[in-house]
């Protein structure tokens, strides 16, 4: 068997294996990653109530408390937890917090309670950054640019805890199910972070290690965040070290971002990328919480628009694939869809909303509402093509359903004159009346379709006839016809009071002679 190879230490003294190395490796990384998961579960638990503080890491994780507050701050529950901390009460509360993690569909292979109470490093660890990558990275990472479809994170492995990760394969097994995870909120991240760093010349960012050695590239993400903090010109001939301290001086100091590196831990031939990757991570969080005006809101904007054009390929690739489907299947995949967007559109709610003529807007603010008005429109395409497919004679039933809301929308009609609005409301009233006579004929139809559901025959989804059935006593609730009614006996009263005035002004006029007080007499009579 040949022996492993041998290369010299740095003081001469002796020989490393491979081997060696590798380990001495892994223990530097696990050292930095230890210090960093430690600064930031501490930078979390100062939100708790009542905060706490975690001093040596694989020691205070046994406890169980603190991993049940570490996760109570980042889901926003309360958790059940054991008072107490003996250590049958610090099992019970790691169990809880294991489960609470399961029950998130965050599958843990090889992390089991044991493991923690006995501080094993390497799989406390893995739990950490599979908390941190889950509650903070990947969760940041959805709001951003992805030029491929995110995987979402069925399985998480210990495996994917060790220093260095490979790309995902095709085939994906339970191990890299959990890298296709990782992968794509790393990928996300670093699209970010390169977008940042192109404002500034000659910064590349390739990965999460080497790119970040000397400090340009922290320096760079500042500077897009904040040009108004850092000079770059004046950063490019100083050393690593020099970089890095100023780097994280002013991201703690003026960004408020808690230092979670230290220069030597970022300085080394192969910086730790998970410790790199959770700092990264608070200046992209500082970016979405805390937009600044101007530059930080154009930014945001410009995520907006990558993040739009997402939507719209995710659209037509949803027109594609269901193009051949049944309309139960087509109507769900615009259901999904648009729950989806929904959602996701939280994170832009104030870009999407923002005011102003389109004269106003600059550029990338035009493209946006251009683009989401179309996107809107393309949606509402689709939803009436699927409406027009339904079959009869559900189809006719949507569209009187249609009808029926669009006079109800467009609500009492209003005129200058209380007569010409007298005649508006009572014209509505009429083709009101009209629509509502065939009201029990729809409801019958609409109440067979929902039998033919119930009985597992369902040509239309169930949550489809629901929809139609919510609009249907949404239209019913109005009390539509009460209403114009009343507007209609509002609008009479109002009429003969101003021709009532009207009168008036001409009967208290000058009497000129026997014949005009007689015609004013007779138009009195006509009057009352």
């Amino acid at each position: 068997m040949a022996a492993s190879p041998v290369l010299p230490t740095e003081d001469g003294e002796g020989f490393l294996g491979i081997d060696d190395l590798h380990f001495s490796l892994q223990a530097e990384q696990e050292d930095t990653q230890k210090k960093t998961f430690t600064c930031w579960i501490n930078s979390q638990l100062a939100k708790h109530t009542p905060p706490s503080v975690v001093s040596d890491l694989f020691a205070d994780i046994k406890k169980g408390h603190v991993l049940l507050d570490l996760l109570e701050v980042l889901s926003g529950q309360q958790l059940p937890r054991d008072k107490g901390s003996n250590t049958f009460q610090c099992r019970i509360n790691i169990e809880h917090a294991l489960t609470f993690l399961k029950n998130r569909s965050i599958k843990l292979i090889n992390i089991h309670v044991a493991d923690i109470v006995e501080g094993n490093p390497s799989i406390i660890l893995g739990l950490i950054w599979t908390i941190i990558l889950h509650f903070h990275i990947e969760k940041l990472a959805q709001t951003l640019s992805c030029d491929y479809n995110q995987p979402s994170p069925e399985v998480v492995s210990v495996a994917a805890s060790s220093p260095t990760s490979s790309p995902p394969t095709k085939k994906c097994s339970k191990a890299q199910a959990q890298a296709r995870w990782q992968w794509s909120a790393k990928k996300a991240l670093l699209q970010w972070a390169q977008e940042q760093c192109a404002r500034s010349e000659s910064v590349n960012v390739t990965d999460f290690k080497s790119s970040w050695r000397n400090g340009m590239a922290f320096l760079a993400v500042i500077h897009a965040l904040r040009p108004d903090l850092i000079d770059m010109d004046s950063m490019r001939h100083r050393s690593n070290k020099d970089n890095l301290k100023e780097a994280f001086r002013i991201a703690e100091h003026e960004l408020k971002i808690p230092k979670l590196l230290e220069p030597e831990d970022v300085d080394v031939v192969n910086p730790d990328e998970k410790s790199i990757m959770t700092y990264v991570a608070q200046f992209l969080k500082y970016s979405k919480d805390a937009p600044g005006p101007g530059d930080s809101t154009q930014a945001k904007v410009r995520d907006a628009l990558v993040w739009l054009t997402l939507q719209e390929k995710r659209f037509q690739k949803m027109l594609k694939d269901s193009a051949s489907e049944t309309y139960c299947n087509k109507y769900h995949s615009l259901l999904s869809f648009m729950e989806s967007l929904n959602e996701e559109k939280e994170s832009f709610i104030d870009v999407l909303s923002l005011k102003g003529r389109m004269g106003e807007l600059n550029e990338d603010e035009s493209r946006l509402r251009q683009g989401w008005t179309s996107l809107m429109h393309q949606v509402a395409a689709w939803r009436a093509q699927l409406d027009d497919a339904l079959p009869s004679p559900l189809k006719e039933t949507e569209a009187w359903l249609k009808d029926i809301e669009g006079v109800v929308q467009e609500g009492v009609p209003t005129s200058q004159s209380y007569s010409e609005a007298r005649t508006l409301i009572q014209g509505k009233l009429s083709s009101f009346k009209s629509l509502m006579g065939s009201f029990d004929y729809h409801s019958d139809v609409l109440m067979a379709f929902q039998s033919n559901a119930e009985k597992s025959l369902p040509a239309v989804p169930p949550v489809k006839l629901e929809e139609m059935t919510r609009r249907i006593n949404n239209v019913l609730g109005k009390n539509f016809i009460p209403l114009l009614e009343f507007h209609d006996s509002k609008c009479s009263v109002l009429a003969l009071l101003d021709e009532a005035k009207a009168k008036l002004d001409v009967w208290n006029g000058t009497y000129e002679s026997k014949e005009s007080v007689e015609v004013l007499l007779e138009d009195w009579h006509k009057f009352t």
